[in-house]
């Protein structure tokens, strides 16, 4: 006979103490996103009428460049942890849900990473 109560055979079980840091990033880059795209948005919309060259010479400015680099950056993070969340909660799978959270890592960072080049190319004239 256990004299345990169901709270203390609980304890130490539960969370794990990781998932508040990666509940604020998501928060502090969705908080961040929100300008930034208010930006990107009238940013598009003042270039849209002048055509390809016209975005170039926006895009080519430094500050417009260091802030395109930022959103390209912080979508692909926040989009990454955003479906991380979704395959933890849905994938039973422990080896298939690692796998794929690996694979949506790896394809954040190759697609942020080019993003951000294509970004500063432009920006330099490359």
């Amino acid at each position: 006979m256990q004299f345990r109560t169901p709270i203390k055979q609980a304890r130490g079980l539960g969370s794990a103490h990781h998932g508040a840091t990666h509940w604020w990033f998501q928060r502090l880059t969705a908080i961040a996103l929100v300008p930034l795209m208010l930006w990107f948005i009238v940013g598009v919309a003042t270039v849209s009428s002048g055509g390809y060259l016209a975005a170039v010479a926006w895009l080519s400015a430094p500050f417009n460049a260091a802030l395109m680099a930022l959103v390209v950056g912080l979508v692909f993070w926040h989009g990454a942890m955003g479906i991380q969340v979704v395959l933890e909660d849905y994938v039973g799978c422990e080896a298939l849900r690692q796998a794929l959270i690996v694979l949506v890592k790896f394809v954040a960072v190759v697609l942020g990473a080019v993003g951000i080049i294509s970004v500063l190319r432009v920006a330099v004239g490359g």
